[in-house]
């Protein structure tokens, strides 16, 4: 973080930049080749952000930081303010004894959660170290299996082909696979070995067990969901469900997170596109109540997948409950797109929005600056919130990346 160390102090910054009130297009929250993202590279991401004129984005992969030496590399280069990011997959056994669905929506009690702002490099005790580990290895030992029986499957149909794990990691992952690159070797593959149309759908009448591909063709991100859906899926020929060990309880999530010098953030799901929210985003007093059990009051949103008027009505309530929050696009699954964040698909935010994802991103920029300074944050190390002082971290955020970006 010496580019960070190296920006001037905060009284420098603020006296400079105090001005500047002008609101970029951000992104706080993306995924990249190491662990699965629409993107040929990292490299890409940053000149797409460049020529969509973003001034900050955030890398948000799943159990890894491997990212980050890439990611920090092309700031510098583009002068684009990356954000240091990480996500987990957890579980709150209560709401799973209680059925209830936090932001995935399939499964009671399965929590994603998010540390954003972390350290870079990462260091953290020995004990969270091993923890990192443990999760990708789990993560790594399903996708093993998984693919080993998606293999044999291929092989009792006679497929022109076959799969391993160790092919699928060298020709589409960095380093931790996911079903979503198991999808894609297999379109293809069969894309390679079948050359005309009628072939390929008679390879998939055999692969779903007499079920025809309903996905087009000329959709390779469709044709990847549905066979992730078909075989990857609880049901499907290839499904192996993930040992519990994968999904720590939330609290060594977050005592990992407050480790790595990061920020606690719960990611919100919100409605989807018949309006449903989950059990427990139905209810925003209760929601409170129960992140702020654990010291949680920072939120982030991908409101392409909302409604502009819930996006609205729920960042009123969590703003007036002192939450921090930015947004994102994610970019998780097959099929590029813009950067630039939109809402309910492709719509503009709003000038009030814009500002708060953007004030979101300039709370976490100015903790990731004091980390880096050695000075405390916006969350200190025994994870307690400076919330009352947030109008200093938003106003040095902004003049931290105007120093960056300018």
């Amino acid at each position: 973080m010496d580019y960070l160390k190296s920006l001037p102090e905060p009284e420098k910054l603020l006296q400079k930049h105090s001005h500047d009130e002008q609101i970029p297009e951000v992104n706080g929250h993306l995924h990249t080749p190491y662990s699965f993202c629409p993107f040929n590279s990292i490299e890409q991401m940053f000149q797409m952000a460049g020529e969509e004129q973003l001034k900050v984005l955030g890398i948000n992969d799943f159990y890894t930081v491997d990212g980050y030496e890439e990611f920090a590399r092309q700031g510098q280069i583009s002068r684009i303010f990356p954000l240091f990011n990480i996500e987990f997959m957890g579980l709150m056994q209560d709401m799973r004894q209680q059925d209830i669905r936090i932001n995935d929506p399939n499964n009671p009690g399965r929590i994603y959660f998010s540390g954003k702002a972390l350290k870079h490099p990462l260091n953290v005790s020995g004990k969270n170290r091993k923890f990192l580990e443990n999760l990708q290895d789990s993560s790594q030992a399903q996708m093993k299996e998984m693919i080993n029986m998606a293999d044999a499957l291929l092989r009792s149909i006679n497929a022109r082909f076959n799969i391993s794990y160790e092919e699928i990691r060298e020709k589409y992952a960095e380093k931790l696979l996911r079903e979503r690159h198991i999808a894609r070797a297999i379109r293809e593959a069969v894309m390679e070995h079948y050359p005309s149309i009628d072939e390929i759908y008679s390879f998939f009448i055999l692969l779903f067990d007499g079920k025809k591909l309903t996905a087009s063709l000329n959709y390779p991100s469709t044709v990847e969901n549905e066979i992730r859906s078909v075989l990857l899926k609880a049901g499907g020929k290839a499904f192996v469900p993930e040992d519990n060990d994968a999904f720590p309880p939330l609290q060594a999530i977050i005592d990992f997170i407050v480790d790595a010098g990061g920020i606690p953030c719960y990611p919100v799901l919100l409605d989807d596109k018949d309006g449903n929210l989950t059990g427990f985003e139905r209810d925003w007093d209760r929601m409170d109540e129960v992140l702020q059990s654990f010291g949680v009051s920072c939120l982030e949103l991908i409101p392409l997948r909302n409604t502009l008027d819930k996006l609205e009505e729920f960042v009123d309530f969590f703003r007036r409950k002192k939450y921090v929050i930015s947004f994102g696009t994610e970019h998780n699954s097959p099929g590029l797109f813009p950067i630039t964040v939109k809402v309910d698909k492709d719509k503009d935010l709003t000038p009030g929005m814009k500002k708060v994802s953007y004030e979101g991103c300039c709370v976490l920029a100015a903790h990731q600056y004091l980390v880096a300074k050695g000075r405390e944050g916006f969350v200190d190390t025994q994870g307690k919130l400076d919330i009352d002082n947030q109008d200093f971290y938003r106003d040095l955020g902004n003049a931290i990346i105007k120093e960056f970006t300018s």
